[in-house]
């Protein structure tokens, strides 16, 4: 769609004088911009307006991970109380289960059946043959990092092999968490103040991996939507945190009683938070702390910063390491006192270093004992004894610990060591024997028995990306000098993690791991959900800019992209700016362009927009410059002008011409598009779609 576009710097708007250049756009099959007079490169402003309010009476915030989800939940007007939901289904009796492992059962007709403990366990107690029919999805939550060109209708394949479009999936796990909430937890309290909790009076929160790019977080606000959190047209009703960051916003309200401090400890087997070697008294009594808070289900936060915090100084920075089950994320963050507010200091990064690499290793484990082929059949045909196979793992994968003299023991399921022997003719320990591999046993009781070798093995390649990820950033002069490194997420509670963190790191900073180190995040969420403002600087992670034409410099430009229309020369192709990687954007900045439309009665603007890993670009065809996203703009039927003479067609004089000016902010987690008609100061409705390439 052509159109002509100027750039307005705070206040002023440059226009273009009439050059034709409806034509010359009308070649461009990407549907380039004309960037009126001035270069490309001059330098972006922004201007600053203040964040208003918004009147929610309760903010409910879910932490979905990839292989444990829960929610909690805030008043606004006692937002000092976090309220933990524990009352899941099923999970082990005792135990409270204040988070549920992420994986969802669709019955055979794809209706929504279960989430979480009673899809796992109503998965495992279904006959082995009518399994095959079920959808059983688990950690499924990688796809959506892992899958490079993100649509709406990208699968995700169910244990038994049929697939299903990944956005009715997460639709059904968000679904089941609104009316969990809303039955079981706000509901309790509603009924307890006799109040009603209307729909618009929740602001919700979902969390996500800050590696994840723009496609991901608007998948997770299209699957909110489908799933009936929030209506398409309140926006402002969801928002998207984080993770590391919502980590990171917890961090700030910690006092010293709430952290286990690892540089003040010996570097021996690591710390096991819930384990029964505490190194002296006060860890027996931060563990006896942590046993009840996890059986309470409210959390008080500080008011303020945390004493924690007292040791600070201005212009001090630390590192938050989110190690959860899929990907490991880092972020930088100053802390602003007095006010309390968060700086970040450099773009977040990360990658696919979560605990699910050990699971993966303990799969590679058992292809090398009993053959690739046979655990493909075997997943295929008995795909809830797999299931089971992979939760004893998991089970037994927590408390393996650095130094540990006996070894794991792993359950194989009876079908197992059924269906080996019928397709193989030899049992599993014949196996054993036969792949030589020594750090594995057999014992008569059925078990896989792990030595400290072997667990070690399966450990390090994923430990050893997540301290080399840590110590590469700690080595960039924008992050030199961090006092605190904070481990959370789930992946964190593991000894042989921490025990590797604090030999390699110990000595440069402090090592921190707030009490209930699986919740930081969840809490962290809600008091996000409070306040939005908190993190008031943050990076970008990458360029962003549209294609452009500009004035064409002999010398300057290649003659390749040297277009004559009208005897004018323009150079194609050239990036315009809106932001750059690594650059700090305030929240609340705002990017402004203004763009007229090439024809009368146009009623859509579409602009492509770019961007690349890095700002050492020119051009939108450069290398690793790519489309990543489309800008629309609805536009209103046009109001006729005061005094207007006769009809819409004409000369081209300037008053037919009309400006939409649109508004884009790169400094919340989203970036968000807004636009009016100058003219007639009407909102015209403006989307950004990343989902559609």
């Amino acid at each position: 769609m052509a159109f002509i576009l100027t750039v307005t710097r705070i206040t002023t708007v440059r226009r273009l004088p009439p050059v034709g250049l409806r034509e010359l756009l009308s070649y461009q099959c990407h549907a380039q911009i004309c960037l009126s007079l001035g270069p490309c490169s001059a330098p972006q402003q922004v201007e600053v307006r203040p964040r208003m309010a918004c009147p929610f009476t309760v903010v409910v915030a879910i932490d979905f991970g990839t292989t444990s989800s829960g929610y909690a939940f805030s008043f606004t007007q006692d937002s000092e109380a976090i309220h933990m939901m524990k009352r899941w289904e099923g999970g082990d009796p005792g135990v409270a289960n204040q988070k549920s492992p992420t994986c969802l059962l669709l019955a055979p007709d794809l209706r929504f059946h279960s989430f979480g403990f009673a899809a796992r366990d109503f998965y495992h107690d279904l006959d082995p043959e009518e399994a095959q029919h079920w959808l059983y999805f688990d950690k499924f939550k990688m796809k959506i990092h892992s899958t490079s060109d993100l649509t709406m209708e990208t699968e995700l394949e169910a244990v038994n092999g049929r697939r299903v479009r990944a956005i009715e999936v997460f639709a059904h796990a968000l679904r089941f968490f609104r009316e969990h909430a809303l039955k079981h937890s706000l509901g309790e309290l509603k009924d307890q103040s006799s109040s009603v909790l209307e729909g618009e009076e929740i602001r919700w929160v979902i969390t996500v991996p800050a590696v994840w790019r723009q496609p991901a977080k608007q998948f997770m606000r299209e699957a909110a939507y489908l799933a009936g959190l929030v209506p398409p047209d309140c926006p402002e009703q969801l928002l998207i945190a984080l993770e590391p960051e919502a980590a990171s916003i917890y961090c700030r309200k910690l006092r010293l009683h709430q952290v286990i401090d690892l540089s003040l400890q010996p570097v021996t087997n690591g710390l096991d938070l819930e384990g029964s070697r505490p190194f002296d008294s006060s860890f027996r009594q931060a563990r006896e702390q942590l046993r009840r808070s996890r059986h309470s289900r409210t959390f008080l936060v500080e008011s303020g910063t945390g004493e924690l915090w007292s040791e600070l100084q201005t212009g001090d920075r630390y590192i938050v390491a989110d190690c959860g089950g899929g990907t490991v994320d880092l972020t930088v963050h100053q802390i602003e006192q007095p006010q309390g507010t968060l700086k970040e200091l450099y773009k977040a990064s990360g990658g696919p270093y979560g605990a699910v690499g050990v699971d993966l290793a303990f799969e590679a484990m058992l292809c090398q004992i009993f053959g690739d082929d046979f655990i493909q059949s075997f997943k295929a045909k008995r795909p809830a004894a797999w299931v089971d196979l992979t939760i004893a793992f998991e089970a037994r994968k927590r408390t393996a610990a650095p130094g540990r003299a006996n070894a794991l023991n792993i359950s194989l399921p009876f079908s197992f060591i059924d269906y080996y022997k019928r397709h193989r003719g030899q049992s599993v320990e014949a196996a054993l024997r036969r792949s030589n591999m020594n750090i594995v046993k057999w014992s008569s009781q059925g078990m896989l028995r792990l030595t400290q070798e072997a667990m070690n093995e399966l450990f390090q390649p994923t430990i050893i990306n997540i301290v080399k990820h840590i110590e590469e950033l700690m080595a960039k002069p924008e992050v030199r000098g961090v006092r605190f490194l904070f481990l959370v997420g789930g992946f964190a509670e593991s000894p042989m993690l921490q025990k590797a963190v604090q030999r390699a790191l110990g000595r440069t900073c402090r090592i921190i791991i707030p009490h209930d180190v699986g919740l930081t995040i969840l809490k962290g969420a809600v008091l996000f959900g409070l306040d939005p403002t908190v993190v008031r600087v943050r990076r970008c992670p990458l360029t962003y800019g549209v294609g452009v034409l500009n004035r064409f410099v002999e010398g300057r430009h290649p003659r390749e992209k040297l277009l004559i229309k009208e005897g004018r020369e323009w150079c194609t192709d050239i990036l315009d700016r809106f932001v750059a990687v690594d650059q700090s954007v305030a929240l609340g900045e705002v990017v402004r362009r203004s763009y007229t439309p090439a024809r009368l009665g146009q009623r859509k603007i579409i602009i492509n927009i770019y961007c690349s890993m890095t700002d050492d670009v020119t051009y939108i065809s450069d290398p690793g410059v790519r489309k990543c996203g489309t800008v629309t703009l609805d536009l209103p039927e046009p109001l006729p002008l005061p005094g207007a003479v006769g009809g819409a067609g004409g000369g081209g004089g300037g008053a037919e011409r009309r400006e939409i000016r649109a508004t884009m902010q790169f400094g919340d987690t989203e970036i968000k598009v807004t636009a009016v008609d100058v003219m007639s100061n009407r909102s015209v409705r403006a989307s950004i779609d990343f989902l559609s390439n």
